[in-house]
């Protein structure tokens, strides 16, 4: 039979190790001695088996459906998912493809229901061990850091992380050449009364590094995090923050922060004293209150809507002082910063335009068409006349699509309704439980829905649209 292989590992470090590679190897030795051709292998390095959106199985997946290969070699059921409902839909879909699912260390499914419990068996305890491997690797991570040892590998501007050894935990230790420029951001924005702006001007101006150290250019919201990280005074935090399933986004999670009580203070080396912390913070909020660029009432009426005509790109809002010495409202490239243009040589040469002059233009035209609705007739007939008719062949494409969209999502329901009914999802996880198609992106049963609503919807625009067109007019 023409076979494929699929093997996956859950973390960098395995990753790292290789270990993917000792599951080819006893895969490939099971395909050779069962006499299968091998057609392809599918590999997701680093990928947790409690998602489905891998790429190494969307391809597997594609594969099987477009008929290329009759049977799949893994090496156990908690390698194509670790999560119960998540393996059913996958072998489900397999075997609507007519695709065989072998195990190295399980027999043959087939119809054989014995094979079908263990497999069952198999999928249920591997869930049951994911979840206690992650509660296990929360409860060590938090039982160290409270230990004082550093868990994150990612460490503030100015430290180095030093790794457990004799000498003690895990811990950050200062690294001076870059402390320096720490020191040197708190010393201009407290005593020197000068902007993350201006600073950011400084730094790039003496060709120092930035903390990703791939460029010169300094951001200000660079500056900005370097002046609110509270590691600078000795304290770094661990458990600030919780994973939250959030509905209706790509990636289906997203991360709040958690009660302050719940966080764990990781003592470190200091690099400035608290009061100078607490100074650089009251001047960053007097620069803000302060700043000559927040709007006022009545004054840049077009703010955010102005676009510069050589660069693209949107305007600012800024008070420049003229030549005679009084001060003017104008709308300005931002392209005009240097930083923000990404050198001097990539500057906008554009001049800067009045914004009295601009928004009482703007809205005298506004006024004058609202006066004379005949313009704004003839605006809206130029508009239809400039929109294409509507193709035969791509309204039937869409119907089509949409139509297909509509049976897979009502495919999906069911699936997950008879595991539901059959007792092997418990109402909640059913709640939780995302509707996949070969081709679809994970989403849960009322986004599921929704998106079903919306396609019965489009494709019942989509008829009306084309039967209107078909019919003579009135």
């Amino acid at each position: 039979m023409k076979a494929a292989i699929y093997a996956r590992v859950s973390t960098d470090s395995q990753q790292l190790r290789g270990t993917i590679g000792s599951q080819l190897a006893v895969l490939r030795a099971r395909v050779a001695a069962e006499g299968d051709e091998l057609i392809a292998e599918f590999c997701d390095d680093g990928h947790s088996g409690a998602r489905l959106d891998r790429p190494g199985l969307d391809s597997l997946r594609d594969a099987a459906e477009a008929g290329v290969i009759e049977r799949v070699w893994c090496l156990s059921p908690d390698r194509l998912a670790r999560v119960y409902a998540y393996q059913v839909i996958v072998l489900d879909e397999l075997a609507r493809h007519r695709v065989q699912v072998a195990f190295a260390d399980a027999p043959v499914i087939d119809d054989d229901p014995q094979a079908k419990l263990l497999t069952q068996v198999q999928g249920v305890i591997a869930e049951y061990e994911r979840a206690k491997i992650a509660e296990r690797y929360r409860r060590g991570k938090l039982f160290r850091s409270r230990a004082g040892e550093v868990i994150a590998w990612r460490v503030p501007y100015g430290y180095r992380r030093l790794p457990r050894d004799s000498g003690g935990p895990a811990r950050l230790e200062i690294y001076e050449p870059e402390a320096e420029v720490v020191r040197r951001i708190f010393h201009d924005t407290v005593a020197g009364g000068c902007s993350t702006r201006e600073i950011a001007r400084r730094l790039a101006a003496d060709q120092i590094c930035t903390p990703s150290g791939r460029q010169s250019i300094w951001h200000t919201s660079t500056i900005s995090r370097v002046l609110r990280n509270e590691a600078y005074i000795g304290r770094v935090y661990f458990n600030r923050t919780e994973t939250i399933p959030a509905p209706g986004t790509k990636k289906g999670h997203r991360q709040v922060l958690r009660p302050t009580e719940e966080w764990v203070t990781i003592p470190v080396p200091p690099i400035i004293d608290e009061q100078t912390f607490t100074a650089a913070s009251k001047t960053m909020m007097d620069n803000t209150k302060w700043s000559p660029r927040r709007a006022e009432p009545g004054q840049w009426l077009l703010k955010g809507l102005v676009k510069c005509g050589v660069c693209g790109v949107g305007t600012n809002a800024h008070r420049m002082r003229g030549r005679n010495g009084s001060w003017h409202r104008y709308y300005y490239c931002r392209n005009h910063d240097p930083i923000r243009a990404g050198g001097a040589d990539r500057r906008c040469p554009e001049r800067n335009i009045r914004a009295g002059a601009l928004d009482d233009y703007v809205f005298g035209r506004i006024r004058t068409a609202l006066l004379h609705p005949d313009i704004l007739l003839a605006g809206e007939k130029a508009v239809a006349a400039r929109t294409p008719t509507p193709d035969d062949e791509l309204l039937s494409a869409e119907l089509t699509r949409l139509d297909r969209k509509i049976t897979a999502i009502d495919d999906e329901r069911r699936r997950l309704a008879d595991l539901y009914q059959a007792g092997l999802l418990a109402l909640p996880r059913f709640s939780a439980a995302p509707a996949m198609s070969s081709t679809a992106a994970q989403s849960s049963p009322p986004v599921a829905m929704t998106s079903q609503r919306n396609a019965e919807n489009s494709a019942a625009t989509t008829r009306s649209a084309a039967a209107s067109r078909d019919s003579p007019a009135e």
